[in-house]
């Protein structure tokens, strides 16, 4: 690790807007002034020596006057002076004022108040200097005896850092730390002993825990925490010794400590594969996810559970525990729920389908009793969706689910009774024998059904699936029922008329006098406010859907009407009575009509409704063959063909879900043992907690690293010129919601330069999070210099800034070299994602912000041109292969993505061949991209118009 890299411990703020103080007017403060102006002074001191400043005469004044002083403030000043301060000659040797200071410091280990002791322990912990830590041991020895913990805890670590460093010094370190802790009480102390035996003399560590093994579920979380470590690390380096210490880890599964229980079901999954083993560390998961509240936990610990059901031994324990990860649903949060019923529906079985199926029946039940929630009706829509998929799975489960399902047809909430309908459609498609029990289901809700949306669906379903004379009969009673008096025009027209009844009148109640806000007195009329909503009530539904001006229902009610009618006609023998069914049919499309060439409806009838009315119309009035074969026979063909498609397009996408997590060998593939694998190739074997350790720094180490095109040169930007007195360039590292500028500067001068400053500037949704603190750099010196920015969306970000210096000596103003832009890529923050179609078609109707961008390109491929614009943008393709598979001039596709801030982003890529211009001619055509965002919809316009054309290279 380089020095930049190293742990800090201590972070300074400097303030830049006073001038730097002279060196007598420190010391004069030193000197003479009281405890507040000294340590001020000490403060202004300490940011000198930091940006470089050597300041050798001011060691000798902060010695005689300073270190003497007994106040804390000052104390913990001078620890970090004394951190900073050079303590060496420049040949090497140490200063003979320090022995002046490793005397003050040897009278601190033995002062009476502990944190004076404490912090003086923890400072040692920083020094590298062996000759001022030598004379100081016996006294770091004596405070492992100390009363108070604080002061037993520091020294501890003191000598530990001391032992890494330099052994010499305490040789006996790991014995001394070992007796320590078998006599020690305190849970901090004992944990770090524990960890530094840990590090410096494993086998001891073992040997105490081999002594208190069975106590270990009585120790504190924190010691607990590091003792799972250990485990993890002897058995990770030797397998052997698995066996020795899984009973101690099952124990700790136990715990009370959530972070505890957490770690020791990592742990054991690691160490064991064992179907026990899994099922006790994946209980202890469900457990965890149940009684934390935070959301954030539940999320964090049901994706360790989706990654345990990823491999293929482990799934059929979980299968068996689908009951139990049920309950996670008693959560509110619909992102838990989401998850949790997506894990469900991977292990659900034939086994434990019934139990699932009861389960969800109960939610959706539930979801009718709970008083509106906004994620209430999203959560519906899930438990419909996982019922759905159930009964496509075990077609045995649909009879149970379908009565339950069916009462949600009538909910205000429309996009759940789809969902439900779009289930229905399908059931009565594919199980025969269910056909009667979803008619009469549907015939039952079918006058309590109150959107429009549903309500031509149950229409076509009806007119669709009836096939006995009775069920015929039914539908069109319930048609007669819900058009209200017919003929529809002349019935409007009388209730217009006849309103208001003179008996009425006469019997109105008086007029209530009501005061405004200002004061005076406003009559309300009792006949005039209570008409009209009577009226509406009155009003059966499909008329009033008609009278809203919402005549596409009656295009539906016409094609449902004329396919009973035809069936009817099939079925029945009396002529008269087919000729009535058919003639009160058309009567009832001719009264639809007539209402919408009226001026009673809000809105007119539309040309295409007409058109459609009419042709229902002539079809019954003619009863062709051919119209009865198209009407009866092909709309069922072309649903049974989408639905066809539809499940081999799933199963398509099972199978290579499942070939994925397949882990095939091949025949002739080498066998590895472990005994003899090289440390490099033990990639399997990687070590849990130093990953975590490193995701946590943000330094993970991704596995496209091994192509050199995606190594860290291709993310340095050129700062500056090489002719530019100060030379810069930056490597910008994107961590999710981090950006860290490691920025390397070159002094190409033969001058010092002092205050070199990074000023930085962010355009866009970034924020600078510190401001770099100045350096002073020798000639044709160098420095690295970090910077971090947060981002908090998904747009390109520009950071721009210059470097200023003064000129060591000179008295010129201060020099300035301005930087290059560096721009933020909006694919660090862009992953694909799918949704459904009828998700998709509702965020593009929401969507405010679009962004046309036009295809200007030089690929001559559509399907290539697309699959360049997939991998440029990282965006789903939502459109089935089938859809686009085919040669042909045009092309059209649904792409989705989502950001990692939540973000979604649509496009619609509409594509073609100009074949007029040759074979050679470019994809022309136009992409729309929808965004919630401004930001959204251009940076991604911005990036699919740089990344078009394709390189040659």
């Amino acid at each position: 690790m380089t020095a930049a890299e190293n742990v800090c411990y201590t972070l300074i703020n400097v303030t830049n807007d006073s001038e730097p103080p002279s060196e007598v007017s420190l010391k004069a403060d030193l000197e003479k002034g009281e405890i507040k102006a000294k340590t001020e002074a000490l403060k202004k001191v300490i940011i000198m020596i930091l940006n470089g400043e050597k300041l050798p005469g001011l060691l000798m004044t902060i010695i005689r006057f300073v270190l003497p002083l007994q106040d804390h403030t000052i104390k913990k000043l001078l620890l970090v002076f004394w951190e900073i301060v050079p303590k060496t000659t420049p040949d090497g040797k140490l200063l003979q004022e320090m022995i002046l200071v490793c005397d003050a410091y040897r009278k601190d280990l033995q002062h009476p108040n502990e944190f004076i002791r404490g912090s003086t322990l923890r400072f040692l912990c920083k020094l590298k200097e062996s000759e001022l830590l030598e004379p100081l041991m016996p006294a770091i020895r004596a405070c492992l005896e100390h009363r108070h913990s604080y002061v037993r805890r520091n020294a501890v670590l003191a000598i530990y850092t001391i032992y890494r460093n330099f052994e010499h010094l305490i040789p006996d370190a790991p014995e001394l730390i070992h007796d320590f802790l078998v006599n020690e009480k305190d849970a901090s102390c004992k944990r770090n002993a524990f960890m530094m035996l840990i590090h410096a003399d494993q086998d001891r560590a073992l040997d105490y825990l081999s002594t208190c093994i069975d106590q270990v579920h009585t120790f504190g979380d924190i010691l607990q925490l590091v003792i799972v470590e250990l485990i993890y690390k002897v058995c990770h380096a030797n397998p052997s010794e698995r066996a020795r210490f899984i009973r101690c880890i099952y124990n700790l599964l136990q715990s009370s400590s959530p972070a505890v229980k957490y770690e020791a079901a990592g742990t054991l999954v690691t160490l064991s594969s064992a179907p026990t083993a899994i099922k006790a560390a994946a209980q202890c998961y469900i457990d965890l996810i149940i009684k934390e509240s935070d959301n954030n936990v539940k999320l964090i610990v049901l994706d360790r559970l989706i990654e345990l059901k990823e491999h293929p031994t482990h799934e059929r324990v979980l299968q068996d525990l689908v009951m139990d990860i049920l309950r996670v649903l008693t959560t509110p949060d619909l992102e838990v729920r989401k998850k949790t019923l997506q894990l469900a529906l991977d292990l659900v079985s034939s086994r434990n389908v019934e139990e699932l199926v009861i389960v969800l029946k109960k939610e959706v039940i539930k979801t009718n009793n709970v008083t509106e929630h906004e994620d209430t009706d999203k959560y519906r829509q899930l438990l419909v969706r996982t019922l759905h998929s159930c009964s496509v799975r075990f077609p045995d489960m649909a009879a149970n689910v379908i009565p339950v399902l069916m009462e949600f047809l009538s909910d205000t909430n429309e996009a759940a009774a789809a969902d439900v309908l779009e289930f229905v459609r399908e059931a009565i498609q594919r199980f025969d024998n269910l056909r009667p029990l979803i008619i009469e289901k549907m015939l039952e809700v079918f006058h309590a059904i109150k959107t429009v949306k549903i309500y031509r669906g149950a229409l076509w379903i009806l007119g669709e699936y009836c096939s006995t004379k009775e069920d015929i009969q039914s539908v069109m009673t319930e048609v007669r029922r819900s058009l209200g008096e017919i003929p529809i025009v002349e019935n409007e027209l009388k209730k217009e008329s006849g309103e208001v009844k003179p008996e009425e009148e006469m019997t109105a109640t008086p007029a209530p006098k009501l005061v405004t806000e200002m004061g005076t007195y406003v009559t309300q009329s009792a006949l005039s406010s209570s008409r009209p909503s009577k009226k509406e009530e009155d009003r059966p539904p499909l008329r009033g859907f008609l009278m809203d001006g919402d005549f596409y229902v009656a295009a539906s009610l016409a094609t449902t009407l004329t396919k009973v009618a035809l069936r009817y006609v099939a079925l029945a023998e009396d002529k008269k009575r087919q000729n009535s069914f058919v003639a009160e049919a058309m009567l009832f499309m001719a009264t639809v009509l007539h209402l919408g060439k009226s001026s009673l409806p809000k809105k007119p009838i539309t040309d295409d409704d007409v058109e459609r009315i009419s042709l229902c119309l002539k079809v019954l009035s003619e009863c062709s063959p051919l119209m009865n074969d198209i009407f009866n026979k092909e709309c069922r063909r072309s649903l049974s063909h989408m639905l066809t498609v539809r499940l081999e397009e799933e199963k398509l996408s099972q199978k290579k879900e499942s070939e994925k997590r397949n882990v095939t060998v091949q025949a002739d593939d080498p066998i590895s043992f472990m005994q003899l694998t090289a440390k490099s190739e033990m990639a399997s074997k990687e070590d849990q907690f130093q990953l975590s350790l490193l995701a946590a720094m943000g330094n993970t180490q991704r596995k496209e690293a091994a192509d050199p095109l995606a190594s860290k040169l291709n993310k340095v930007t050129q700062l500056t010129g090489f002719s530019d007195p100060v030379y810069a360039e930056a490597y910008v590292h994107v961590n999710q919601y981090d950006i860290v500028l490691d920025v390397l500067v070159v002094n190409q001068t033969s001058d010092t330069l002092q205050n070199c400053t990074l000023e930085l500037a962010t355009l866009g949704d970034l924020k600078l999070v510190e401001k770099p603190s100045p350096l002073t750099l020798a000639p044709h010196d160098f420095a690295n210099i970090k910077a971090n920015v947060k981002v908090a969306s998904t747009e390109n970000g520009i950071i721009f800034g210059n470097i200023v210096y003064d000129v060591s000596g000179a008295a010129s103003d201060r020099n300035c070299v301005v930087l290059s832009d560096i721009h933020i890529d909006i694919m660090d923050y862009i992953q694909p994602a799918s949704c459904t179609d009828a998700e998709f078609r509702q965020m593009w109707a929401e969507f405010e912000w679009e962004n046309k961008v036009t295809v200007n390109t030089n690929i001559t491929d559509l399907t290539e041109y697309l699959q360049h614009i997939l991998g440029s943008t990282n965006m789903k393709c939502l459109t089935p292969e089938k859809a686009l598979s085919g040669i042909c001039g045009f092309m059209a596709a649904n792409l989705y993505a989502r950001s990692i801030f939540g973000e979604d982003a649509l496009a619609n890529v509409s594509i073609e061949k100009p074949i007029h211009m040759g074979p050679d001619a470019p994809v022309n055509g136009h992409i729309r991209i929808r965004a919630k965002s401004q930001g959204m919809a251009l940076s991604l316009g911005d990036k699919i118009n740089l990344s078009q054309k394709k390189s040659h290279s």
